[in-house]
């Protein structure tokens, strides 16, 4: 047979091969920069912008991966075309170059082209049109050799698997007990909701488990990761992708480390760090400086606590359900009703603090909560500096959640705080600050605050006279 003659067949054949669907819109290199960049912890519409694809493309590779990382190569290996050279191909075989030309311009073998050309060339032609972007795709496209799961193909290893992960909860008549949890829609665990009780075996649990219970079988091994990887990666086949439930956490994709590490709060600039608190609010000689937070009961109810680092003096804010709440649906991004939102504790923190004197109120230091996102107009009103704490270190305002610590005797957790009137949390502030404290040589707090205020009455009579 001429070569003619077999080109004239491969032709023949490729025009009979329906199209295996629409070419990618995006490159190996792309998704290596996108994956990067969820590595570091950008957000996926950062990593979109980084790789140079759209939204809806990125956040389909995340949710496809489950949001773990393929941790692809930067570049393939040397012994494959690559898309630049495809591009090298497409231009000079427009131009006529014959196989042996190009190869010789590529540094290629003459059948390396010829394999190319033939291979990869548009499917949506009789005539062999040869184009980069189509023929990187089929080439990505006959790259993929995905090695089966382990569980897809050992039936009694996913059993045991999935028995330890998803297995009902009985009691001592064998009957299942506990709710049945709501319908699988792909998101994480319901927000103070019912979930289904379930055995719950964490995926370490059961990999460590396996050699125990199965000593001469080395079939029955299996690592946490494939596990995870199992329940999280699209296409693996081996669990349902709805098992996530079942996880502690009940998440629906998997959080890279990186971002995990990292939590956006855009109310906290760098002006209002603790690192830029005045240097006198650390060694507590001066009072005035406060620590505050919350403590969150059932429902969403709150009280909001104001403790003075030099004297211990703790305040207690009424936070009362706003007008609505429980009969206003819940509505994202709709008014904040259960007593704390932004505005709401402004004013109420605003309302507590004026009643203070003047050198009594010098900064507050808070948590990263949102409920005070609207410092910036607190500062403006009150004349009083807010710093907000690193993230995940509750020691830097040991004070107030020691303080919060004591008022859980009188506000346990679990219970609706709503039920209590600013009377009666009054009436817990003043039996916490008439307790004699060790710190302060066993006064109350009470007592270690009046005297500052005296202290302050008699500079200014001083003064004045």
């Amino acid at each position: 047979m001429g070569v003619l003659e077999r080109q004239r067949r491969v032709r023949a054949y490729r025009g009979q091969i329906p199209s295996p669907g629409r070419p990618t819109v995006a490159w190996r290199e792309d998704r290596v920069r996108f994956w990067a960049a969820i590595a570091q912890g950008a957000k996926t519409e950062d990593a979109c912008a980084k790789a140079r694809v759209s939204g809806p493309v990125g956040f389909r590779w995340f949710r496809h991966a489950g949001g773990v990382n393929p941790c692809l190569p930067a570049q393939v290996s040397g012994r494959y075309l690559s898309f630049a050279e495809r591009e090298d191909i497409a231009m000079w075989h427009a131009q006529q170059a014959g196989v042996r030309e190009i190869a010789r311009r590529l540094g290629r073998s003459p059948s390396t082209i010829s394999r190319e050309l033939r291979r990869n060339a548009s499917t949506r032609t009789y005539t062999l049109d040869y184009r980069a972007s189509t023929a990187q795709w089929h080439a990505e496209r006959r790259a993929r050799r995905p090695k089966e799961a382990k569980l897809t193909g050992s039936h009694r290893l996913r059993d045991y698997v999935q028995a330890r992960l998803s297995g009902e909860i009985i009691d001592a008549g064998g009957c299942p007990v506990g709710p049945a949890g709501p319908a699988w829609k792909g998101r994480n665990k319901p927000h103070r909701g019912d979930r289904r009780w379930v055995t719950a075996w964490s995926p370490e649990q059961i990999s460590r488990r396996l050699p125990v219970e199965f000593p001469d079988d080395e079939s029955m091994r299996i690592s946490h990761e494939a596990i995870y990887q199992a329940l999280y990666v699209e296409g693996r086949g081996a669990l349902k992708r709805e098992l996530v439930t079942c996880l502690r956490t009940g998440r629906a994709l998997r959080v890279p480390r990186a971002r995990n590490r990292q939590k956006a709060w855009c109310h906290v600039t760098r002006e209002v760090l603790l690192s830029e608190r005045p240097a006198e609010a650390d060694d507590r000689a001066v009072p005035g400086h406060w620590e505050g937070d919350l403590i969150i009961g059932l429902k969403r109810s709150a009280i909001g606590t104001l403790v003075d680092r030099t004297t211990r003096f703790t305040m207690l804010i009424h936070l009362p359900r706003e007008e609505g709440y429980g009969v206003i649906p819940r509505t994202k991004n709709g008014p904040a009703l259960a007593g704390y939102g932004a505005i709401t504790m402004k004013n109420a923190l605003a309302e507590t603090m004026t009643t203070l004197p003047e050198h009594l109120r010098r900064s507050l230091t808070w948590d990263r909560g949102k409920e005070l996102s609207a410092h910036a107009a607190f500062k403006i009103e009150t004349d009083i500096p807010v710093y907000f704490a690193d993230p995940h270190s509750p020691w830097q305002r040991g004070t107030n959640e020691n303080t919060n610590g004591l008022l859980r005797q009188y506000f346990p957790k679990g219970t609706d705080l709503s039920r209590w009137n600013s009377e009666e949390i009054r009436a817990v502030a003043a039996a916490l600050n008439d307790r004699p404290r060790k710190i302060l040589g066993w006064r109350t707090p009470a007592e270690a605050f009046n005297e500052q205020l005296l202290s302050i009455q008699k500079a200014s009579v001083a003064t004045t006279g």
